[in-house]
């Protein structure tokens, strides 16, 4: 499980979505006012391999989580949250997903959209990503906050006809 953050945290989860096999769970409130549209996706990946589902309580977000990556069926599920899960939450996530990876399809991976610089203790990295695009060129500035097994460090990425790619 692994904590996105930034302004451009969806942009992010679209690029790992992209690099995934099958389709992507992504978990969101059914209230929440800025959701993704197919038209604004589809540059990153095919909107028919999104399966969107919407719950209708900031509790069941997590929830539905859980059990999406205890069933190891999909290889990646996306969860936008409003706020920061708890230290417990997370690890019954990590559980789930090792369940997952044991007795499902595939080792599933849970990615947290958090607001702000993000912060959900217990995730196995932290990645921000927010637009520093110039005149003429789209680019972001990709930070990798927090990694159990690797330092700070940060990135400026492109997109072209041929992907993304560090500047």
């Amino acid at each position: 499980v692994h904590d996105a953050c930034g302004a451009a945290r969806r942009t992010l989860a679209l690029w790992v979505a992209a690099q995934a096999e099958g389709p992507v769970i992504w978990i969101a409130l059914d209230w929440a006012q800025d959701k993704l549209h197919a038209d604004g996706v589809a540059d990153w990946i095919d909107p028919a391999r999104l399966v969107f589902v919407q719950v209708r309580r900031a509790d069941d977000l997590l929830w539905t989580m859980e059990e999406t990556l205890r069933s190891g069926a999909v290889a990646l599920t996306v969860v936008d949250l409003p706020g920061l899960p708890g230290l417990t939450q997370v690890r019954r996530m990590h559980l789930a997903a090792e369940n997952g990876a044991r007795e499902g399809q595939h080792a599933p991976l849970g990615l947290l959209l958090t607001p702000a610089q993000g912060g959900a203790q217990g995730v196995e990295s932290r990645w921000h990503l927010a637009p520093d695009h110039t005149s003429g060129q789209t680019v972001w500035r990709l930070e990798r906050l927090r990694a159990r097994t690797a330092p700070r460090h940060n990135w400026r990425i492109t997109a072209s006809e041929q992907g993304l790619r560090a500047l």
